[in-house]
This record gives C-alpha cells, sequence and structure tokens, in this order.
C-alpha cells in the first residue's frame, strides 16, 4: 500500500491555508518571537503565490476582538476575499469546507494562531472529516507559550500531521534549480524572508558572481583615509 505522505509537497499537489494571522491573536503568542512569526507567514503567502499554490485565508472576530489579517500578507493575493467565522475551529464553517474542496488539492498546508486551538482543531476535524492530508507549519504558527505550541504540535503529528517548516515547503515546491520559470522570484523571497540564507545568496552574488547590490538606488562607498 503506497503512503502518500511520502509524496513531496509540489505545486500541484498542494494548497494553504492560513487561519487567523491577525494582531489580537498575535499579541498572545509566546512561543517564539513575533516579528519573526510574523516574516515566516509572509515569506511562506509569497511562496506559494510564486507557485499558484491555491490558497485560503480565514479570520475570526476581525472587527470585534482580533483584528484584521497582517496587511502584508492581504497585499500578496490583493483579489482574495478573507473567510469570516465565529468558531475557533475553521472546520466548523461551510466556506473553509467548500474552500478546500474546490482548490481539490488533499494536501493542505497550515499556517495559523494559535497553534493549540485554532490549528489543532482544525487540523484533526479535516483529516477525521474531509480525509486531508495535513501539513502544519511550526515556525509560521505561534502559541500562547512554548509548552502550548510544542504539545499541540505532538498532538497532531500522533494523529497523523505532518510537521513542517515555511522555508522547507518553499524549497520542495521549488525542487530543482533547473526549474528556471521560479528561480529568480525564489532568490528574491530567500534574501527578503530567508535570515541567514538570504544573507549568504547575497554575499554570493555580489562578492562571488560580481552581481549588482540589491538596493533600490546606487551607494557610493569612500576609500578609507588615515587621519593625521
Amino acid at each position: 500500500m503506497s503512503n502518500p505522505k511520502l509524496e513531496v509537497l509540489t505545486p500541484q499537489n498542494s494548497q494553504l491555508i492560513i487561519i487567523d494571522q491577525q494582531p489580537q491573536m498575535a499579541f498572545g503568542v509566546q512561543s517564539m518571537d513575533r516579528q519573526a512569526l510574523k516574516n515566516n507567514v509572509v515569506g511562506l503567502a509569497k511562496a506559494a503565490k510564486i507557485f499558484n499554490i491555491p490558497t485560503t485565508i480565514t479570520t475570526v472576530e476581525s472587527e470585534s476582538f482580533s483584528g484584521y489579517t497582517y496587511p502584508e500578507v492581504l497585499d500578496v493575493f490583493p483579489n482574495a476575499k478573507t473567510l469570516e467565522r465565529t468558531s475557533m475551529n475553521s472546520w466548523d464553517d461551510q466556506k473553509v469546507r467548500d474552500a478546500l474542496k474546490a482548490n481539490g488539492r488533499n494536501k493542505v498546508v497550515v499556517a495559523g494562531l494559535w497553534t493549540e486551538v485554532c490549528n489543532t482543531t482544525f487540523a484533526l476535524c479535516a483529516m477525521l472529516e474531509g480525509n486531508y492530508e495535513i501539513y502544519m507549519v511550526a515556525d509560521a504558527s505561534g502559541g500562547t507559550s512554548k509548552e502550548a505550541h510544542d504539545y499541540a504540535m505532538q498532538r497532531m503529528v500522533q494523529a497523523g500531521a505532518v510537521p513542517v517548516t515555511w522555508q522547507q515547503v518553499l524549497l520542495e515546491w521549488q525542487r530543482d534549480w533547473a526549474h528556471r520559470d521560479t528561480y529568480d522570484a525564489v532568490m528574491k523571497l530567500v534574501k527578503e524572508h530567508s535570515g541567514a540564507y538570504g544573507m549568504g545568496v547575497d554575499y554570493a552574488y555580489t562578492m562571488v558572481h560580481k552581481a549588482a547590490q540589491r538596493t533600490a538606488t546606487p551607494h557610493e562607498s569612500l576609500a578609507p583615509v588615515p587621519a593625521r
């Protein structure tokens, strides 16, 4: 019997759901640095855009409690509608189920807040009732404590979810650097969002390959002048 979880993520077999990446939800995150979390979520969203991954954005109580989805995420998908809910569990909203079904991909990549509530309940129900495969992006999701995040991840893994990181998802989608149609966009994304990896790419491009610096305008460098 074949195991579908042995298949790598591809732009053809996966979809993305972004759950409750909203300011008030982020305020409660204590499992990782919140700016790093936001960077990773935006990076993942941009990766989905590069590879034309069907993406669902769902929100909870936006106007009464949680605030609006990060503008940096919304601007990646300028024509997308956000799917508002009252339930903590996205699976409880029919619009979300319909969106996932319409996308027609069984591998669902998930990035949401909070790991121990909205992510876990959705993952368990989507696997049980929808027969979806869940790929939980650990570093684009956050919990109210490190323990809350870690034990929620463990619970989902025990139930059959696959733990991944946002950069892992990006590179699985790219798979081969010979795929030139997405290469430049991926490198641009890496330089903007991948920390030390991106710094290394900048260094290699400018110092080894003698590419121009990645600045909007040229910057003159003045030679050293010994003080007298």
